[in-house]
């Protein structure tokens, strides 16, 4: 009797090994929609912390996850130099497959300085192949910073290398209200981001100018019910629920991106 139990646990055991194996395979097999940027796309860990949050913290709600896999690797205060140079972006980089997405927003911290003591993070401005040899205090030793432009096209080179699709997506305004009144201004970032992508071929989402739309037609106060009171910049839960609604809808506007079929 007792080996006809041990039997049948190596049965079940092994059913089990099987079955885990099985669910295992299928989730490697899944594309995984990979999002890269700063504090605007996830704040912290991406919970919340200080009543801050970005808008790919919500992303995954839009997707059939039984079909994509949504994985989130902004970090906060990075530009779109210091996510490759502090090695950010080559750890998401090695989990890039054929077939995956990978979605970026930058632009807000790369106005900073090139070498200050703080972050030294800032890009040279525009699309170019301009280069400046500085000395980075923080990592203290001399360094090549190029262009906002060079920057974003070598993420698109790396992603293409590994057989899958990028897109752009333009940073968010900050907080156009002013004294009472909506003061939507242009944003040289999100200019040089479509200007990017028209030249690498890749697909873009001007969410940018999305929201100011939507702005457009807001109050002043419900545009500043989406603003965290803290600064100017960082949306609170309902601020990065609706950007997030508006990257799909720019999504969907795009003719021929296969990222669309996985939406719910």
């Amino acid at each position: 009797m007792k080996s006809k139990q041990t039997y049948l646990a190596l049965i079940l055991t092994g059913a089990f090994l099987v079955f885990s194996s099985c669910m295992i395979l299928k989730q490697k097999q899944k594309p995984t929609l990979f999002l890269i940027g700063d504090s605007t796309v996830k704040n912290g860990k991406g919970k919340g912390d200080g009543a801050l949050w970005g808008w790919g913290s919500f992303i995954e709600n839009f997707f059939n996850t039984e079909k994509i896999n949504v994985e989130n690797d902004a970090l906060g205060g990075t530009s779109s130099r210091t996510f490759q140079t502090n090695g950010l972006w080559d750890a998401v980089l090695n989990k890039v497959k054929k077939g995956d997405f990978v979605m970026m927003q930058f632009g807000h911290n790369d106005s900073s300085p090139l070498d200050d003591t703080a972050r030294a993070r800032g890009t040279i401005k525009g699309i170019g192949m301009e280069s400046k040899n500085t000395f980075n205090p923080i990592k203290k030793k001399q360094e090549t910073v190029y262009t906002y432009g060079w920057y974003m096209r070598k993420f698109i080179k790396d992603i293409k290398a590994k057989g899958a699709t990028p897109i752009i997506c333009s940073s968010i305004p900050r907080n156009p209200v002013k004294d009472g009144k909506v003061i939507l201004v242009n944003d040289s970032y999100a200019g040089w981001a479509q200007e990017v992508a028209k030249a690498e071929n890749v697909d873009f989402i001007p969410l940018n100018q999305l929201i100011k739309d939507k702005y457009s037609f807001s109050s002043a106060d419900q545009i500043k019910s989406y603003f965290t009171e803290k600064d100017h910049t960082h949306t609170n839960e309902d601020g990065a629920k609706v950007n997030a609604a508006i990257v799909v809808e720019g999504l969907k506007a795009l003719k021929k991106n296969k990222l669309k079929a996985y939406l719910k």
